[in-house]
């Protein structure tokens, strides 16, 4: 029996809204064809604009969509799957961090549904986020079309295993915040030289934009190809270099992801 909504969302969060706002904003979906369920009466204003439906009732949601889309954080994840004992949910894609599927049909043992697992990010909000998908449990091409666009109308998707998730977790999931994080390193190094912070803001930016998009055209070119076009002898660069690589650089950034890793696989248990 066709359903009322195409698709059909739990958790109207951030990144749920990101989401919709890529579905939308592309006409990929039109807004009657959405309808998205949270306790937050906060959370549901937010998306009034979009024109999606709106309702506290996860299970008006999950009778009435075709595809099921769960957005919740991954410790409410158990009292979602409670709203919906005894519903015939037939497909599900989750981007709940280090919740694995097999733990998603354990909770839902009343129903067996296909399950695909995706790891988007925040950059997903304006259009240029990474998403990682595993699509294994489904083998229709129509599904796997609307669950690939969904995600291709907020920037790029990557098809992976499920055990890969935590490794992507750690790169592409968490990566944003580190390169925040030396976005501000590069800024406060630079009025610490005399630029001031708008000048040192705009250089530090478009440099770390323009370097990631030097690499996505380079063809296959090694990095460190690329690290020694801009390094001359004696010159400038190579002691910046130098200098990252005597502090370990690369050392402290396979910690710090080993670390996320390790706690996506905790809250994979």
């Amino acid at each position: 029996m066709k359903k009322q909504f195409k698709l059909g969302v739990i958790g109207g969060g951030f990144m749920a809204r990101a989401i919709l706002q890529g579905a939308v904003g592309s006409e990929f979906l039109r807004p009657k064809k959405i309808v998205v369920a949270d306790p937050s009466q906060a959370a549901l204003d937010k998306l009034e604009e979009m024109g999606v439906g709106r309702t506290r009732d996860n299970r008006f949601v999950a009778e009435n969509c075709e595809y099921l889309l769960i957005a919740v954080k991954p410790q409410n994840f158990p009292a979602v799957a409670e709203s919906l004992q005894g519903i015939a949910v037939e497909k599900v894609v989750t981007i709940m961090a280090g919740v694995r599927k097999q733990k998603i049909a354990a909770a839902m043992p009343w129903t067996q549904p296909k399950i695909a697992r995706a790891m988007p990010n925040l950059p997903c909000s304006v259009g240029a986020g990474m998403t990682a998908l595993d699509l294994s449990d489904f083998d229709d091409v129509d599904d796997c079309a609307f669950i690939h666009a969904l995600f291709d109308n907020v920037g790029n998707v990557l098809d992976v295993a499920e055990e890969k998730l935590n490794a992507v977790t750690g790169i592409s999931g968490s990566g944003p915040a580190y390169v925040y994080m030396f976005i501000d390193g590069l800024i406060r190094a630079g009025m610490a030289q005399g630029l001031t912070e708008d000048e040192a803001q705009t250089l530090a930016i478009n440099t770390v934009a323009g370097g990631a998009e030097m690499v996505a055209c380079s063809e296959g070119k090694p990095i460190e190809e690329l690290i020694s076009a801009v390094c001359s002898k004696g010159g400038t660069t190579i002691q910046a270099v130098e200098s990252f690589r005597r502090d370990d650089l690369y050392g402290a950034i396979d910690r710090a992801v080993a670390a996320c890793v390790r706690r996506a696989e905790e809250l994979s248990e």
